[in-house]
């Protein structure tokens, strides 16, 4: 039985920031952002925004009325949560109409959390194939104004629609996972900022890619000439392209060009995005599908999934006839260029506004499908679409 992704989608605030206007005002030099770093924009959200929103904006484009009734699990994979106790996934089921019996919960291991999620759906559709399940990876990336990890600060989200039969990517059976305690990024329940050692998260990136590829190696027999692509988790579009260059000289030089090529490809969105946390590697993904002219059906992709504190993993699929039929690129293409460039001022503005605190409220008018239009009581209504 094949199982996989059946329909893919992200998205995105309608605001963004240049990468050289921060570089300006911040006194570096735009290079080391552009060049260096690898972003070029970065996605900022409103203080109506939220892992909610951004969930349920991004799945409506793939939930069909057929879907409502055959899910029965929603999860999504945040370290974005909006809640102690209650999971974004039961209010994201209910703004998407899904039927009642069904699971929702979130899933929670840095930006790991969105592939737990995926292998969860994964499995419970193997034992259940007449039925779906709706994983989203929904995040906002903030470090604080004027920090090291400013650059490489975002905001979005990705749904899947995992089912039998996929019509974009069947996923394989065989896969490594690492899990090493590290403190290389991690946010204490009292701090509004992750806390990050950024030379020990890079090297461990690194160091974690490594491990279970070669684990896979020796347990598969397959080499990186049996990839078409790799795709990565992607905290910004540099790191990935530094853990991918660490093994290339294994393979032959079309290897080499092959899979450096699919990987220019795969981070075309994230440099206009900036970090989703649990959704980079499937943005990464999404990027490859819809900017990759080489890609056919039958092409086997690797991907690498990292979660700091860290936990890891590599597994693989390969791409399902017609897959370009099911994707989003001419939609997705469009709300990437017509989003509105904010000045340093007006982001700096945006990015200190906050959600009333305990007794206060305040109403939003939005024109998003799904959207905060109000606070009161400590809660959040939101908008219906």
């Amino acid at each position: 039985m094949k199982i996989g992704i059946d329909r893919l989608s992200f998205f995105i605030p309608n605001l963004f920031l240049d990468m050289t206007e921060l570089a300006n005002r911040r006194g570096d030099d735009p290079a080391k952002y552009h060049i260096g770093i690898g972003q070029d924009q970065m996605a900022v959200n409103q203080v109506f925004e939220d892992i909610v929103t951004l969930g349920a904006n991004a799945a409506s484009k793939i939930v069909t009325e057929e879907d409502r009734e055959k899910i029965d699990m929603v999860i999504v994979g945040t370290e974005s949560g909006i809640d102690q106790s209650k999971a974004s996934a039961v209010i994201i089921h209910h703004l998407l109409k899904v039927q009642p019996f069904a699971r929702s919960f979130e899933v929670k291991e840095a930006c790991y959390g969105g592939t737990a999620a995926l292998h969860m759906a994964k499995e419970y559709v193997k034992n259940h194939p007449d039925r779906k399940v709706l994983v989203i990876a929904s995040d906002i990336a903030r470090y604080g104004l004027a920090s090291a990890g400013e650059v490489t600060q975002g905001v979005g989200a990705v749904a899947m629609m995992i089912t039998q039969n996929p019509r974009i990517l069947s996923l394989e059976d065989h896969s490594v996972f690492l899990t090493e305690d590290i403190y290389d990024f991690w946010r204490p329940s009292y701090s509004q900022y992750p806390v990050v050692d950024g030379p020990l998260s890079n090297s461990t990136y690194i160091e974690s890619f490594q491990k279970v590829w070669n684990r896979y190696k020796e347990t598969t027999g397959r080499t990186l000439a049996d990839f078409d692509a790799l795709t990565f988790h992607i905290p910004y579009t540099k790191m990935g392209k530094k853990a991918l260059q660490s093994v290339i000289e294994e393979t032959d030089e079309a290897t080499q060009t092959r899979l450096m090529s699919r990987y220019e490809e795969g981070i075309t969105y994230s440099r206009r995005i900036g970090n989703l946390y649990t959704g980079s590697l499937y943005l990464g993904l999404i990027s490859l599908l819809e900017n990759s002219q080489a890609l056919k059906a039958g092409d086997r992709i690797g991907l690498f999934s990292y979660g700091s504190g860290a936990v890891s993993e590599f597994f693989s699929g390969y791409l399902e006839a017609d897959y370009q039929n099911f994707l989003f690129k001419e939609e997705n293409q469009a709300m990437l260029d017509n989003r509105e460039a904010l000045t340093v001022d007006q982001y700096e503005e945006i990015f200190n506004q906050t959600l009333p605190g305990h007794g206060e409220s305040a109403e939003y008018h939005s024109d998003l499908p799904y959207s905060i239009y109000k606070v009161e009581n400590d809660i959040r209504f939101y908008k219906e679409k």
